[in-house]
């Protein structure tokens, strides 16, 4: 057999895993702590010459269809997501549930406690509930390699999705993993038609639930899936813990450092929905005291159903927010009657507010966008720009393209009044417009909405690890697809105005955004367009294509700080000394854009030559 043991990041375990389980296709949408796991997967095949298709899809709706597509032919899929991707993927999900799969189809559902880079802290294991799929909970990288395998095995056995659901720290952990061969499948492509199955009318459906119920019974009645113990000695013999994830790997640390490891039964539940019909009896039989320590909602207790559980429903457990390991410990002390921990109290630290890279050419834009209309109500979206707030050019941020509908449904509101409306302008990265701006636009257009949309095209998904979108033209294996013009797209929709102008060129940028209100405000107008188009900088070769400058602060500098506060450059730091402001030149990239941030003109900008 060929093994080997290689330290991996989780996500890179699951890619791994996929493909040793034979997945021929896998697709995903980017987002932390999610990411990772096609990069990997395409890393993966790449190494191994596994023939498999992965894509970058242009949202997780997309993705999951795609996966599921070729499960109905017989083969192996992947799908992979960050928490909030479910809920724009949550109608294949809940429809899939019902109409089962063919070949195995896991759905790797990233889970951010915390939360560190989402909108919301939502347990994808209540979704599962939710939709009767079952899930696999890992609490370390190699666990969730081998869960893979597992969820895939259960997934054709009984024909329906099988959730695996990592949390961040499982997602970014580092674990010596063993690695073996993939499989490969000698599977061809069958699609065989059942259209009381796939076209599923509502006749059908009843039977169709009928079946998910029974499917999810029997999977709860598995013995194999019976949580694992670690035994007491039996000096607490009517009280347990149960736990799961990450959280469980905690508890297990804590416990053996206390050195109270082996004195209460301690299980581990790795499958917390369906939870084993069998351990249910057994918990609610055998025990007066039960701690269950879960993230992120009470899944597990609830399935308990019963009143003597303490965990997240009676708070003992705290009810929002990541369980670290100083908060689980404090749990402990309290369920097993141990004396508190008398530490020092750790100074708070002072976080550092989040802002744009330097030289980053959404500053620029926004820079514009709020000194051209400084009483303008700005709708944005999510994604680097949200940090457009730190300049007062962002007003909202709800979910994936929602920037575009709230911009129609502001101006809308305004409209009915007969009144001035205000400037409106919409904000939205060129990897969130594919994902769900495009229905959007289409939306405004429609109804007859009138507002400036700046399209943020930097070509590339920059937060989440710089992936390709559909205009770039390359897939996520590294091959040339067919590009898809962000412009074209913008036309079909039917806007009439159109302006695409590079930020760093903030007179020019200017004068389009006044040319664009002109037009909304206009006999014939409605959305107008503006693509304001710079590479991130964080692209190396972007960076080197660009022109530089060798930027100064001058003697003329008044110490307003406008340069700021108003334009917020990582590069531009103030001088308590000379009470001026001062340019870092170590972080500085040499865009020259802060000139126009200067109201006295202090800031000197001087092109470098060819041997800068």
């Amino acid at each position: 057999m060929n093994m080997e043991q290689r330290i991996l990041m989780g996500n890179e375990a699951i890619g791994r895993g996929i493909i040793e389980s034979g997945c021929t296709l896998v697709s995903s949408y980017p987002g932390t702590p999610a990411s990772e796991i096609l990069e990997s997967v395409a890393a993966f095949a790449a190494e191994d010459a596994v023939p498999l298709h992965v894509e970058w899809s242009v949202n997780e709706k997309v993705a999951y269809e795609v996966a599921l597509g070729n499960s109905y032919t017989g083969k192996r899929s992947a799908v992979a997501m960050k928490q909030v991707g479910l809920n724009v993927a949550s109608d294949p999900f809940m429809r899939s549930a019902y109409l089962g799969v063919k070949g195995g189809l896991v759905v790797v559902v990233a889970d951010d406690p915390g939360p560190h880079s989402s909108q919301t802290e939502q347990d994808s294991r209540f979704f599962a509930c939710f939709a009767r799929v079952p899930v696999f909970d890992p609490s370390n990288p190699t666990e969730a390699k081998d869960m893979v395998g597992k969820a895939l095995e259960l997934s054709e056995e009984y024909e329906i999705p099988v959730m695996l659901r990592p949390t961040t720290r499982v997602c970014h952990a580092r674990q010596n993993v063993a690695v073996h061969a993939p499989k490969r499948p000698d599977r061809k492509a069958h699609f065989e038609k059942d259209p009381g199955r796939w076209v599923a009318t509502p006749q059908f459906l009843t039977g169709l639930h009928r079946g998910l119920n029974d499917k999810i019974d029997a999977i709860a009645g598995r013995r194999d899936f019976f949580p694992s113990l670690t035994g007491g000695d039996g000096s607490r013999p009517r009280s347990c813990i149960i736990s799961s994830g990450v959280a469980y790997a905690n508890v297990y640390e804590l416990l053996n450092d206390l050195g109270i490891l082996g004195t209460i039964d301690l299980y581990k539940v790795d499958v917390p929905y369906p939870l084993n019909r069998h351990f249910i009896e057994e918990i609610n039989t055998r025990y007066e005291e039960i701690l269950v320590i879960e993230e992120t909602y009470p899944t597990i207790e609830m399935q308990l159903q019963n009143g003597a559980v303490r965990g997240r429903l009676s708070k003992t457990v705290p009810d929002q927010g990541e369980l670290m390991p100083e908060v689980i410990e404090k749990v402990l002390r309290s369920f097993l009657n141990l004396p508190e921990e008398r530490g020092e109290e750790k100074p708070a630290v002072r976080g550092v507010r989040p802002t744009l890279c330097p030289g980053c050419p959404h500053r620029a834009a926004f820079y514009a966008i709020r000194k051209t209309f400084p009483k303008g109500i700005f709708p944005s979206d999510i994604g680097c720009y949200t940090l457009g707030m730190n300049f007062g050019a962002v007003d909202t941020c709800h979910c994936m393209g929602a920037c575009i509908s709230q911009g129609a449904g502001l101006y809308h509101a305004y409209a009915a009044d007969g009144d001035e409306y205000p400037t409106i302008v919409v904000t939205i990265g060129d990897s969130t417009f594919f994902h769900a701006g495009m229905p959007a636009l289409v939306n405004a257009v429609f109804t007859g909405a009138r507002f400036i949309l700046v399209i943020l095209d930097n070509s590339t998904t920059a937060m989440t690890g710089n992936q390709p979108t559909p205009q770039v033209g390359v897939l996520a294996d590294g091959r040339r697809g067919n590009p898809v013009y962000i412009p074209d797209l913008v036309t079909a929709s039917g806007v009439r105005f159109l302006r695409e102008c590079d930020p760093y060129d903030v007179e020019k940028f200017t004068e389009h955004l006044r040319e664009a209100d002109e037009y909304c405000r206009g006999a014939q107008g409605s959305v107008a367009v503006i693509i304001s188009r710079h590479p991130c900088i964080m692209d190396r070769e972007a960076l080197k294509s660009q022109r530089r400058f060798r930027v100064a602060v001058t003697e003329e500098c008044t110490g307003c700080k406008v340069c700021i506060t108003r334009f917020e450059c990582p590069a531009i730091v103030f001088d308590e000394e000379a009470e001026r402001a001062h340019i870092d030149q170590n972080i500085c990239i040499g865009c020259g854009v802060c000139e126009v941030a200067c109201p006295v003109g202090a800031i000197s900008v001087e092109e470098m030559g060819e041997d800068r």
